[in-house]
């Protein structure tokens, strides 16, 4: 099949037309949902408990988002076996959070909640969440994941907690050792189900699953963002006549996330990343690389050019991947570099924008790497790096997720020149900038140097011109820009980093690693291995015409990277 080709408009990815349309596409497979419609607009029509109510106000929390609105109601019912699919960052943890503090016993005794989630960087904000949560009421939650020291985590369960949240590595090595207690469980879940499956932990989730189902009676609570073969197997497997939910059941993706694509060589990358960073008043956001050593290599070029940025692999030890998450959460750091693997479970607030390098060929990484930004009902931006030998990706992508990505043009030197000197003007005239700039001790210098005689014979046009092109370190065929921008004379606002952009030859080695997934394959230190599976899991069997219902593209079976 052609691709399909896309109309002749282009827009800019900053203030996209409001014209432009989806691409009609078959459905996928639904999950049915069993729930009636509801008519929450706030919390307090879940009438939780005052404790509850108190600290979700302190939390910030106003309007439900669709999946909390459908799902509290339905798990606040009594016990029941639930599935819920929903794109990512649309609120699934409070949607499970909230309902299970409600249901908890306060005083009894032991674990009575078990949540799995794929790395240990989402164990960790679920587990934060959750006592944020739960701050008014009688109920600890604990974090438990490889890297970090077996010492800590055996005396938070030796003094007692009702809820556990851990990767499935780290859960097993506990329960092996006998040092986690399952009797008194009553609730079991599984947070961003798809992306364990897709790390390779399909085993492992079985072998706990299979392990806890052995003690009382318990619900099971089942999220994800796609629902793959193996998804509904497992809910086919362990899940009881389950109560479903779907939300945006005619789209995979958030609408909240606006997808656009540059069409580049392989050596314009680098230089193009720049540009679309530049054009971008307040950049905050991630960039997606096929493989660890494209990772260091951007993130050395980006340094060096004089950006906030630092990155994410797969090779980094756990207090150094702390203390980067720690930099860019505070926006120390601006511009975070990863592979796949290395961003599984980051949550950050308030993303701005996610840059794919390259377009990955597995549809659920697509989903995953943009639904980090337009969280939280904001408007995010996700922009893609397309070389010609991958358009058809594009198709293929708009397909799968019944969305639209839209083709946008590259800002001229000229407007990015405009951006930067609006920018240097905005942090002129800032009110602190005289202070911050020790403008008196300059002063005193230039009246005993040869400054003064220098620029007698200059307009202050071609004074500011002159020195904005020093600072900004702008091109000589662009400095003539400077001298004719009115804005020096008006003011105005913006951003973008400084930078000296040179010609630079950088090939992406993303396409090989499509074929060659070992290059991409990596495991973070301290993460429980994997089971070994047979070869070619998660493909359909040879010559058997049996097709995965997976929404992954077509032809392309989906490969696990290692996690």
């Amino acid at each position: 099949m052609s691709p399909k080709k896309h109309p002749k408009d282009v827009v800019s990815p900053i203030i996209p037309k409001a014209h432009a349309s989806k691409h009609s596409a078959p459905k996928h497979a639904e999950v049915k949902p069993t729930s009636p419609k509801t008519d929450i607009v706030s919390f307090e029509d879940f009438n939780f408990s005052p404790e509850l109510m108190k600290s979700i106000k302190e939390a910030g929390f106003e309007t439900p988002t669709p999946i909390q609105a459908e799902t509290i109601p339905l798990l606040l019912a009594g016990q029941t076996d639930f599935l819920g699919l929903a794109a990512t960052g649309t609120g699934k943890t409070a949607a499970y959070a909230l309902p299970l503090l409600e249901g908890l016993d306060g005083h009894a005794k032991g674990v009575q909640a078990l949540i799995l989630c794929p790395t240990r960087e989402l164990a960790k904000q679920v587990s934060e969440q959750i006592n944020l949560l739960a701050r008014y009421k009688k109920t600890k939650s604990l974090a438990i994941y490889g890297g970090s020291d077996y010492g800590g985590q055996l005396r938070a369960l030796k003094e007692g907690v009702s809820i556990v949240v851990g990767t499935p590595g780290r859960i097993i090595d506990h329960l092996e050792r006998g040092t986690l207690n399952l009797d008194n469980l009553k609730t079991v879940i599984l947070d961003e189900a798809d992306e364990m499956i897709s790390m390779g932990f399909k085993e492992e989730i079985e072998f706990i699953l299979e392990k806890v189902n052995q003690e009382e009676k318990h619900q099971t609570w089942l999220f994800s963002a796609t629902m793959s073969r193996e998804i509904r197997k497992i809910a086919d497997q362990f899940l009881d006549s389950p109560k479903q939910i779907q939300i945006n059941k005619t789209e995979v993706l958030s609408n909240s996330v606006k997808q656009y694509f540059y069409m580049v060589r392989e050596d314009e990358k680098p230089d193009v990343i720049g540009k679309l960073i530049d054009q971008v008043p307040g950049f905050y956001g991630l960039i997606f690389c096929q493989t660890k050593a494209l990772v260091t290599e951007l993130t050395q070029i980006l340094k060096s050019q004089g950006y906030a940025a630092d990155c994410l692999h797969g090779d980094m030890e756990q207090n150094a991947r702390e203390r980067t998450m720690k930099a860019f959460k505070a926006k120390l750091v601006n511009i975070m570099v990863c592979t796949d693997v290395a961003s599984r479970g980051i949550d950050v607030k308030d993303l701005t924008h996610v840059i794919n390098y390259s377009l990955p060929r597995e549809l659920d990484l697509y989903i995953h790497r943009i639904g980090r930004t337009g969280r939280g009902g904001k408007e995010g931006i996700a922009l893609s790096l397309v070389t010609p030998s991958h358009n058809g990706l594009i198709y293929r992508i708009e397909k799968a997720t019944q969305s639209r990505m839209i083709k946008a043009n590259l800002p001229t030197d000229a407007e990015l020149i405009t951006i930067k000197v609006q920018k240097a003007l905005a942090d002129f005239l800032a009110p602190a900038a005289e202070g911050a700039m020790g403008i008196g001790l300059v002063q005193e210098q230039i009246a005993k140097t040869e400054w003064k005689r220098a620029v007698e014979q200059m307009s202050k046009e071609e004074i500011i011109a002159r020195f904005l092109a020093k600072t900004l370190k702008v091109k000589k065929k662009s400095t003539q820009a400077l001298i004719d921008h009115s804005e020096l004379r008006r003011g105005g606002g913006g951003g973008g980093r400084d930078r000296d952009r040179g010609s630079r030859s950088y090939s992406d080695r993303g396409p090989r690693s499509y074929s060659d997934r070992a290059a991409s394959t990596e495991r973070r230190p301290g993460d429980h291995a994997p089971r070994a599976r047979p070869s070619g899991a998660f493909k359909a069997k040879a010559g058997s015409g049996e097709k995965s219902s997976s929404p992954h593209f077509k032809g392309k079976p989906f490969r696990s990277p290692d996690a």
